[in-house]
This record gives structure tokens, sequence and C-alpha cells, in this order.
């Protein structure tokens, strides 16, 4: 494809990597709403609370750790050559996770889905980068982030659907036709680009960001599920990843041909850019993730309604994410995202009120109006960290911010759940007791099972009759309480998000210098 023809289908190419995003960002809200079912031995898999958690972090593992090796790879090798064989993989791994036997399977074939994902979503931003012109390019990816919120909204009402009314592997098996429509217009729309004079491969780089991050975000995710740090393949983990991460920094730092190259974060436009998502996504992941466990857990509705009120604010996203571009013209990136963090560290604020029986258009009002406010915030930082890179350095530049945003989920999910954990476990405990004292046929290691998660309460109270029924309210209220010390901590790491960006944010937006862009494309 010449590169006119590829100007002239620009925003039919958008079309087709928005479908891309769409399927792996929907099916990861999916699983949320099925959690419940796959448990279940006859209508799941019968998964344990661990197998559940591994069938979530198998995917986050394998899909931050390849991030940035396949952001490096599409620059090389071509961006619509790995975006093809990632949606190849993704769509064969679903139909394997649809038709899994076993949590096992499962776990696995959720990896396999992580794997695909990981070729695909670096390619995205970086063939927004190469394709549209830089007057453009701040509008294509604020479409780019609001198709995030419509995938925030497709996944769990989707799923809730789909489970209502068919079986379980229902939800992934519909990412095939997806997959198979995204592939159908690959080759008309998607011109192929990758960076010309890209060097000799920088082997060594690629070969130690992996085993960094992956052990770093294995660290992570097990000291949330263990919620503890002082586990020995814990902390030697994480500190292991560290370590390789600084020889990682500094090897680019002296190689000719980086792979990553670090005089990037020397653009204020890029670190700080980087940092905010960083801090966003921290402190927005566990309180988006176990909002869904108080929708049914506390409040019990359904999977399909739980799913319908996440609605509200995927349609935050979807409004103020394209609008974003057009508000940092009138008034500029820092005074926006200024008043953005402010906005979303009001509503964490308002989840440390939350109740059992909050009115649900308080709590969806407050959702709406933290998704747009991070919709806002997150579109020029994007745009940002790929306006400070050359075009030909996009897929690296794509997966440092792709990284940086599921490293930051993990580190939310794993740390806000701990905190959750600890709450909750404290406050259930004297009730779990009382259980005992006036049940003591019951077997003292499935009480203490029961204290680790308000499902696990739930599951023994159903077991225990009328017995148990003294578990339901207290339960409900121990996991209000835990959500009310990871929202507090949630403020506190927005609130170092507003000094970050107030310290260092450049007022301007970013000016776009004329690039040669047949140096990117073929």
């Amino acid at each position: 494809m010449d590169q006119q023809t590829a100007h002239r289908r620009r925003w039919g190419g958008l079309a087709v990597l928005i479908i891309c995003l769409l399927v792996i960002v929907a099916d990861n809200t999916i699983l949320n709403v099925a959690l419940k079912t796959l448990s279940d031995p006859q209508r799941g898999v019968g998964a344990s609370q661990s197998q559940l958690a591994w069938a979530i972090n198998a995917y986050t593992l394998v899909f931050a750790g390849l991030l940035f090796t396949f952001g490096v790879l599409g620059d090389r090798w071509g961006r619509r050559r790995l975006l093809v064989a990632g949606l190849v993989v993704f769509g064969t791994a679903s139909a394997l996770t649809a038709y899994s036997q076993s949590p096992e399977q499962l776990i696995a074939a959720r990896a396999a889905m992580g794997f695909g994902a990981s070729m695909v979503m670096p390619q995205t931003l970086s063939v927004i980068t190469n394709v549209f012109p830089p007057e453009e390019r701040a509008r294509a990816i604020g479409l780019w982030a609001g198709a995030v919120g419509l995938a925030m909204a497709i996944g769990p009402s989707a799923g809730g659907l789909l489970l209502e009314n068919f079986w379980w592997g229902s939800i992934f098996l519909v990412n095939v036709p997806f997959v198979i429509l995204g592939l159908s217009l690959m080759f008309v729309l998607i011109p192929e680009s990758r960076n010309e004079n890209a060097g000799r491969p920088d082997v060594l780089g690629v070969l130690l960001s992996i085993p960094g991050l992956v052990l770093i975000v294995y660290g992570i995710i097990t000291a949330g599920e263990r919620a503890s740090l002082t586990d020995w393949d814990v902390y030697g983990s994480l500190l292991l990843g560290v370590g390789v991460l600084v020889l990682f920094v500094f090897h680019e730092s002296r190689t000719t041909d980086p792979s990553l190259d670090v005089r990037f974060f020397r653009d204020p436009r890029f670190s700080v850019s980087v940092a905010t998502v960083m801090v966003l996504f921290f402190s927005m992941a566990g309180i988006i993730f176990f909002l869904s466990f108080y929708w049914q857990s506390v409040r019990e509705f359904p999977p399909f309604v739980a799913g319908l009120l996440v609605l509200p604010a995927a349609l935050g996203q979807m409004i103020f994410a394209p609008l974003s571009p057009t508000l940092v013209r009138y008034v500029g990136p820092r005074a926006l995202a200024l008043a953005g963090v402010a906005t979303v560290c009001c509503s964490f604020a308002f989840y440390t009120q939350i109740r059992v029986d909050t009115p649900l258009y308080l709590i969806i009002a407050f959702f709406f109006l933290q998704t747009s406010a991070m919709a806002v915030v997150l579109t020029p930082a994007t745009n940002a960290i790929m306006s400070s890179v050359p075009p030909a350095k996009a897929g690296a530049a794509s997966a440092v911010q792709n990284t940086a945003r599921q490293i930051a989920t993990a580190m939310g999910v794993a740390v806000l759940g701990a905190v959750i954990s600890f709450r909750y476990r404290a406050g259930i405990e004297p009730t779990l007791d009382s259980v005992t004292e006036r049940a003591p046929d019951v077997d003292p290691a499935q009480v203490r099972a029961a204290g680790e998660s308000i499902e696990a309460t739930m599951v023994l109270a159903q077991q225990l009759g009328g017995a148990g029924e003294a578990l339901v309210a207290p339960a409900k209220e121990a996991f209000v309480s835990g959500l009310h010390a990871a929202a507090l901590v949630s403020l506190c790491f927005g609130l170092l998000g507003l000094a970050v960006v107030w310290k260092w944010m450049p007022r301007e937006p970013p000016t776009h210098e004329p690039n040669d862009r047949t140096a990117g494309t073929s």
C-alpha cells in the first residue's frame, strides 16, 4: 500500500485498530462478571479463589511481560505483521479458553490470550502515530482512548447477558467473530510500517526486559494474593526483577542501537506523562475491580445488572476522550491535567464514605466523573508520549506506555486487594468466631478460609443454612470497610499524581515537528 493510499484510508484503518482494541479490552473486563460462575462446579469449572485469581493474573503476567518486546519487534519486523499474528493467536486462544475442562486448562489458555494481546496492543498506537499527520494525531488518539471506554461498557454488560442465556464459555468464544472481522479488513485498510533504519537488533536488551518485567509483575500479583511481602519468593521476585531492569537500563544507555532510548525520559512530556499514567491506573484499577464485587456480593445484583452499572462510567470515557484534544487547545495540558486529577481525587474521597445502602445514583455519578476526568488526562498524556519520540520508534514508546499502565494496574489490584483483605479479615473474624461457637461441628479450616473474601464468607453462609444468616450483614460491612481503606490509599496516590502534574508537566501542548513519513512506512 503506497503512502497516498494509506493516508486516504487512515480513518478506516483507525476503525480496524479500534476493533482490535475492543476485543482485547472487553475480554479482560468480561471475566470479572464471570468469576462466581467459574467457581461453580456445575455451571463452571469449579475453580478455587486462588485459581480464579490466576485465571486473571496469567493473562496480566504474560501481557505485561511481553508488551515491550513486541512493541520493539513491531518497529523492526512490521507493525501490521505483528497485528495479524497477534489476532490469530488471540482468537485461537479464546476458542481454547471457551472449551476449557479444568481450572488448569483455563489458566493456560488465558496465558495464551495474553501472549496474543501483547502482540496487538502496542501496534495500535504505533500505527496511529505513523499513519496520521501531527495535526490529526491527538484526535485519533482521543478516539483510540474512547474505544477503551466503549470496551469497558461492552465487556461487563455483554458478559452478563451471555452468562444469563448461554454457558460460560460464550464470553470467550464471542471474541472469534470479531477477530475474523479485524483480520479481513486488516490488509485493505492498515498499511505495513516499520523502522527502515533500525540498526542492529538489540537482542540483549529485549532478553533483559522480559524476565525483569515478568518477575516484577509476578511479585506484585503474588504479594496481593497472599497479602504479604514477607515470603521469600515475593520479595525475591521483586528484588531480582528490579535488578534485571537496572541492568536493562544500564545496557540501553550504552548500546549504539537501543530498543528503548533512555534519553526519552529526559523530555518532561514523556517522563511526566508516563508517571501520570502509572499513578492514575494504580489508584483506579483496584477500585474499579473491587466495585464489581460490591455490586454482586454486597448489593446482590445479577451479573447482567452489574455489567449495566458500568455503562455510565464507560460513557464518560467515550464522550470526553475524543473531546480532550480540543480542551487542551483551550486551557493547556497542565491546567486540564490538574483539573482532571483533582476530580479523580474527589471521586476517591467519595468512595471512602460509600455504604451498603448508598443510593445508586450517587455511586454512578461519581464513577462517571472519575472515568470522564481520567479520559481528559490520559488522552493528552498518551499524545505527549507518542509525540515526544520519532515515528520510527513509535512501537517502543507505545510499549512503554502500555507496559507502565499494565504494571500499575497489576500493582493497584494487588496492593489495594491486600488492603481490602487485611481490613476484611479483621472485620469478619469476630463474627466467624461466634459462628464456630454456635456450630462446633463446622470444620475450622473451612471457617478460616471463609475469612479470605466476602465471596468465601457467603459460600459458608449458604452451607450453614439458617445459622449462616448471621454472617451476611457483617460480611458486607467488613467488605465496605476494606473498600474505604483502599479508596483512601487511592486518594493518597491521586494526590501524588496531582503534585507531579503541578510540578513538572509542561504548560503548553507539544509542538509537532515535520516528520518524514516514508521513513516509517513501506
